[in-house]
């Protein structure tokens, strides 16, 4: 007797969000990327359509990461003074779908870098891969402010992807964003309602901006609150197929930044032998931390470590096998 499978069906979907943009579309990139557009729960092919895979950004910064342990400064010792040739490396020899460059250099508590010298950092970064960019302040809002609307104009036409916006400081990215043709990271704590919210706001500002927002709603790495944000995540993505226009955005995590700051993926095998090798331990925490959200609805994870890059790229192929 034939067994017939329960499929749950939904009524609507997340957007689709295009990244970059081509010589014809009035960009510089070699192709585009594009991200969302599921009917359906992560990789249940069976239910519905999974027509975008998740895809992989990998993480630069405009200065020397200091904060960086060996064991990770050492696939990019040899770049690290030049941000074209990290990011260029990153794509050519690690495979990263997107680049995410970070000025921390614009932190006025580290270099305090001025927007001019953050421009001409973006434009060698531009001239030396074809992939679509992230672009991501110091951190620090009121710099921030200032170093985004040069940027967004220094590229305009390219389709940036531009963050972050949060709710209290959410205009000046939106701004840029409208007058120059970028897309937007929307930044929530950890909270769905404040998600639905920002997004809200971002929509009073400029409804076109709603097919170009990417939601980050931030995540935790393994062992540090991951099943809190996963369950924020699970519940962003039932909203967008039961019909909530203002959660129906592709998402974005922020995996290396998460995984490397935490202690875990930093103490040496010296300081705490029963933890194991430092170097093995804290790439599998980056690979791990990247799977479960995987699971969660993540379309963009961006990463660290080449390493953990290629498990998680591995594994992308194997969830967007249709095997129903």
């Amino acid at each position: 007797m034939a067994v017939e499978i329960y499929k749950e069906k939904y009524r609507s979907q997340v957007r689709e969000v295009v990244l970059g943009a081509t010589k014809e579309e009035g960009g510089t990139r070699s192709h585009t990327v594009k991200v969302g557009g599921e009917t359906a729960l992560p990789f249940l092919h069976f239910e519905g359509e999974i027509p975008n895979r998740p895809v992989v950004a990998m993480e630069i910064w405009d200065i020397v990461p200091e904060e960086w342990p060996a064991s990770l400064k050492s696939y990019f010792e040899d770049v690290y003074n030049d941000p074209g040739a990290w990011a260029k490396k990153c794509v050519e020899q690690y495979g990263a779908d997107l680049i995410a460059i970070r000025f921390k250099s614009a932190d006025p508590d580290i270099k305090d870098a001025s927007a001019e010298e953050c421009v001409a950092t973006l434009k060698k970064v531009l001239e030396a891969v074809g992939v679509p960019l992230i672009v991501y302040g110091c951190g620090k809002a009121e710099k921030d402010n200032a170093i985004i609307g040069p940027l967004a104009e220094a590229a305009a036409g390219e389709n940036l992807l531009l963050g972050v916006a949060e709710q209290d400081n959410y205009k000046a990215v939106a701004s840029a964003a409208m007058a120059h043709k970028h897309s937007i990271i929307a930044q929530s704590p950890i909270d769905i309602n404040i998600a639905k919210q920002l997004n809200i706001l971002i929509a009073e500002m400029s409804t076109p901006l709603l097919d170009r927002i990417i939601i980050d709603p931030t995540v935790a790495a393994l062992g540090y609150g991951l099943e809190y944000s996963y369950s924020i995540m699970e519940r962003a993505r039932f909203g967008a197929l039961q019909g909530d226009r203002m959660l129906a955005m592709p998402t974005i995590a922020n995996v290396g930044h998460e995984v490397w700051s935490k202690k875990e993926a930093n103490i040496s095998a010296e300081e705490q032998p029963g933890w194991g090798d430092q170097a093995e331990r804290s790439l599998t925490w980056e690979a791990t931390t990247a799977a479960a959200l995987l699971q969660a609805g993540m379309d963009i994870l961006v990463m660290r470590h080449p390493e953990a890059v290629q498990l998680i790229k591995k594994q992308i192929d194997e969830l967007m096998q249709d095997n129903s």
